[in-house]
């Protein structure tokens, strides 16, 4: 591993009472960056009561900068610009805009994929005071309608693919009642991004902005129900990922390497914000070709510092090889979903980094983090971050228990958290105490970590009340060397009766044969190890086991549990080999 040099930070000319107070804050994490206990202990959440990131902090940091802020990488090129060029661009951008009538208040959809222009427009969008809608370019055309509905989306920014595309023309695209901007070749009835490079005014803001003022909307991964509509105000987002920003370890002058389309809420997370707080360039691989030699390519090229990946990423880039390259991490970290041994063990080796799992969600900013220095451990979520107060609950109640949901108490609320959702139907009722519960669960260590456990929603009993954690299971199938990837879900049990068993969906590693062999060997793996219940101390075994292809995945990259629970109850595609008598696996095998 190597270093980079360290570079000062910026200090603008006359800085506003916001800029002050939030640099304020975040010098306090670059302080105590390896400090962990201190800098929760000491940090305090700046409340500015107007703050606009873009024009009170960005501005001020890019003014006279030259110093690289974005490295975007395509199999086409490569493109860089400067901290000083993003905030001259994104003034023209919101100049523009204004002009084409984009207002504050209104919500602009953006269908783009990693390019300049996602970056440009965002600054701008915040400038102006109106509203990001990041959607994901792999939508069909009913998820893009009903996303455009139910966000109220006023104007629209896409690729020309898209704008183009003839499956969009009878949707809600082409009924947007504003500003329809493609980036691209052109397209009838779509303005051009390259109109804004004529632009001459010079952008005046439309007065100081209330920091609890919306400022964007992101949709969930829907990975368990229907994706809900999560609003983030000039807070909650931007301050509130000086919490990510602790938790990846970034320094000024550092180089970040995040993977991440610009539809997921991680994008902004790390990719704008998080890096962007700590004065560091950001690296992004045009997810479209997010190929594994790609991704290691960007890597070594841009000498990046840090990376952030969800696990289906780590675990292509460790298939793809990673010795014999010349990396210069000193940080990488992983979300999404719980990591496994042998991605943590496979990097090390290679490389000299620890992979460090966070918890974050759409609906709040980095919560718990495995932080730099920490051990490494692949199941553990780490510790609260700086400025967030966690307590584990029973479901339904306010009684801290052990082993609960992941809650948080609004009494000390954390700027990280969401507005609100805005769609009515999501909004959940109330919870006792008014706690922001998260829907996970996870467990309490004796040394004050926490063990995530999984989703509320995708922990079941079977029918002798053993509760099941997938996430456990999937765990131990990940444990044997046939297994590339699984996910377990609750199907009904064969002997009906309403109750429920754990089916897993694996996906082999090359060189395993899709049989009852390996069928045999993986159940017998899995329900031999004698896993208990954390609570009742009965053993929690396998059910059923059927190959697959793929898995289904959400365009975040975790996996698509609902969907697995409804081709669970489908008989088309199950198909039922029963183990060989006196088998020891203990379970029935289903092959696709």
């Amino acid at each position: 591993m190597s270093s980079r040099t360290h570079f000062e930070t910026v200090s603008p000319s006359a800085p506003t009472e916001a800029h002050q107070e939030f640099r304020a804050a975040r010098d306090v994490l670059l302080r105590y960056a390896h400090d962990q206990a201190h800098a929760h202990e000491v940090f305090r959440w700046p409340r500015p009561k107007h703050f606009n990131w873009a024009l009170d902090w960005f501005d001020p940091v890019a003014r006279d900068n030259d110093r690289p802020a974005l490295w975007v990488i395509t199999p086409d090129g490569d493109r860089q610009v400067s901290f000083a060029y993003l905030g001259r661009r994104s003034d023209q951008v919101a100049g523009w805009l204004r002009a084409r009538g984009v207002r504050r208040g209104d919500r602009v959809a953006l269908l783009l994929d990693n390019g300049v222009e996602v970056w440009e427009l965002l600054l701008a969008l915040m400038k102006l005071r109106a509203v990001a809608v990041p959607l994901f370019t792999t939508l069909g055309p009913e998820e893009v309608d009903d996303r455009l509905r139910r966000a109220t989306v006023r104007h629209v920014v896409a690729t020309s693919a898209i704008a183009a595309a003839p499956a969009f023309r009878d949707t809600a695209l082409s009924a947007v009642p504003g500003l329809r901007v493609q980036v691209g070749g052109p397209v009838d009835g779509w303005q051009p991004w390259t109109d804004a490079d004529r632009f001459t005014d010079a952008f005046v803001p439309e007065g100081p902005t209330p920091a609890d003022e919306l400022m964007c909307c992101f949709f969930t991964s829907g990975s368990t129900a229907r994706p809900k509509l999560v609003g983030h105000t000039h807070t909650s987002y931007p301050i509130g990922h000086l919490s990510g920003m602790f938790w990846a370890g970034l320094k000024p002058g550092d180089t970040h390497l995040n993977i991440s389309s610009p539809g997921w809420a991680k994008h902004p997370w790390s990719s704008l914000f998080a890096p962007w707080n700590a004065e560091a360039q950001v690296v992004s691989v045009d997810t479209r070709h997010a190929d594994p030699d790609l991704v290691l390519e960007a890597l070594e090229r841009t000498a990046a510092t840090s990376v952030c990946a969800p696990p289906s990423i780590w675990r292509r880039l460790v298939a793809a090889g990673l010795t014999g390259r010349r990396i210069a991490l000193r940080e990488a970290m992983s979300v999404g979903e719980p990591l496994t041994d042998d991605i943590v063990d496979a990097v090390r080796a290679a490389w000299g980094v620890v992979v460090r799992n966070g918890y974050g969600q759409s609906e709040v900013t980095a919560v718990l983090g495995v932080a730099p220095g920490g051990r490494a451990d692949p199941t553990s979520l780490g510790r609260p971050l700086p400025g967030y107060r966690v307590v584990l609950c029973a479901p339904d109640t306010t009684t801290p228990v052990r082993e609960g949901e992941i809650c948080l108490d609004p009494a000390d609320r954390p700027a990280g958290l969401m507005h609100g959702y805005l769609d009515p139907v999501d909004t959940p009722p109330a919870g006792p105490g008014a706690l922001y519960r998260t829907g996970d669960l996870a467990r309490r260590e004796s040394d004050g970590t926490f063990t995530f456990v999984g989703r509320l929603k995708d922990v079941f009993h079977t029918a002798d009340g053993v509760r099941v954690a997938p996430a456990e299971l999937e765990r131990r199938l990940l444990g044997h060397p046939a297994v590339a990837e699984a996910a377990v879900v609750p199907v009904p049990a064969q002997d009906g009766g309403g109750a429920s068993e754990a089916k897993a969906y694996v996906l082999l590693a090359d060189g395993w044969n899709a049989g009852a062999v390996t069928a045999e060997a993986v159940l017998g793996h899995v329900n031999g190890e004698n896993g208990e219940n954390g609570k009742s101390g009965e053993a929690v075994r396998l059910a059923v086991l059927e190959f697959v292809d793929e898995l289904p995945r959400t365009e975040s990259g975790k996996i698509f549990r609902d969907r697995l629970r409804r081709f669970a109850r489908s008989p088309l595609v199950e198909f039922t080999a029963p183990a060989p008598t006196g088998s020891p696996a203990g379970g029935r095998i289903r092959e696709a």
